[in-house]
């Protein structure tokens, strides 16, 4: 299959499927049916796509971190992440750097493991990294009380 170019849906095994509807101006109603979730191209009433694609990246990766944590026995308590993303200046304004900072808490939970953990999200397991240009620059810090 030639890449971005028009074709059928019957090239494609459905391993994911999700939907858009428009609801006026630049916001829709995206994700699988029953559980959407509102996205604004002007970033009035939802987040815009860079920065649902943003968020796709954090929690991919903050799943991953959590279930490595859990699998340590060491439970997270608290979990919170901020994410600060450069964009290209012209079009497409693409994304080009993109930094994940965690802040993390829980007892008996070592900065070690938490920092591999991280590591292995963004570099081996999370889907969503996987998906993006491999040369865009991911970079992580971490707070752990």
């Amino acid at each position: 299959m030639t890449p971005d170019c028009p074709g059928s849906a019957d090239d494609v095994r459905a391993d994911l499927r999700t939907g858009v509807r428009w609801i006026g101006g630049v916001r829709f109603e995206a994700g699988p049916a029953g559980r959407s979730v509102r996205i604004d191209g002007d970033s009035k009433d939802g987040p815009s796509p860079p920065e649902t694609l943003l968020c796709a990246l954090s929690t991919c990766a903050a799943v991953d971190v959590v279930l490595m944590l859990e699998k340590r026995r060491t439970p997270v308590a608290t979990f919170e992440m901020d994410v600060t993303a450069e964009r290209a200046d012209g079009t497409p304004r693409r994304v080009t750097k993109a930094h994940l900072h965690f802040r993390i808490s829980g007892m008996g939970i070592e900065r070690s493991y938490v920092l591999r953990a991280i590591r292995l999200s963004v570099t081996k397991y999370c889907t969503v990294r996987d998906t993006l240009d491999p040369d865009m620059p991911v970079t992580w810090s971490l707070d752990l009380t």
